[in-house]
């Protein structure tokens, strides 16, 4: 990227560099699909996807197992699943929303596997560190008013942070429908944390 860089004068001439609106609006950024081609034979490329997408894996995976434990094995399942990719076009791929659909894919495998072995598993830790115990309960609570997928598209666009557009990818329907149990799952915990005040 071309800079234009000025002297500021005084002390011993720092640089200071200015950027045009041209040099501002960057290349579609493919590091994640790369370092996911690259994953198979680098342990830095894995390692690397690993710290940038274990807490959207976990989000996703306890959006379906309701449990917390399983909720890791997942996590660990998904990145070692990531390893034995063989077609994945880092030129073509979305590649956070190719993780979150190995998550999904797995977390739902898990939870027919250990249907019976999942109990009501109060959360630990939920998300981001700073969230407190307590928030972390009552979320869980707001979170078993709803129905499966509506569960998980909450969860792929408020924890995931992923769009409307990448979670129809993921959930394999249409964008609108996505948009549309969005809309009724918020409006079902809007009404249902009123009620809790």
């Amino acid at each position: 990227m071309d800079a234009a860089t000025k002297s500021i004068s005084g002390g011993d001439t720092a640089i200071f560099t200015v950027f045009t609106e041209s040099d501002k609006v960057s290349q579609p950024d493919n590091t994640v699909n790369e370092l996911i081609s690259d994953c198979a034979t680098s342990k830095e490329s894995l390692s690397k996807l690993y710290l940038m997408f274990k807490d959207s894996v976990f989000a996703v995976a306890f959006g379906i197992t309701s449990d917390y434990h399983l909720s890791q094995d997942c996590v660990t399942e998904t990145f070692v699943r990531l390893t034995q990719v063989k077609k994945f076009s880092a030129k073509k791929g979305d590649g956070k929303g190719f993780i979150l659909t190995i998550a999904r894919n797995v977390a739902l495998e898990f939870r027919r596997r250990y249907k019976k072995e999942i109990s009501n598993f109060i959360i630990q830790s939920y998300g981001e560190a700073e969230k407190t115990v307590e928030d972390s309960i009552y979320i869980n609570q707001l979170l078993k008013h709803l129905n499966d997928v509506q569960r998980q598209t909450v969860i792929l666009r408020c924890c995931a942070e992923l769009t409307f557009k990448q979670i129809a990818k993921v959930m394999r329907c249409p964008e609108t429908t996505v948009k549309s149990r969005y809309k009724k799952a918020i409006s079902i915990l809007q009404e249902k944390a009123g009620e809790d005040q």
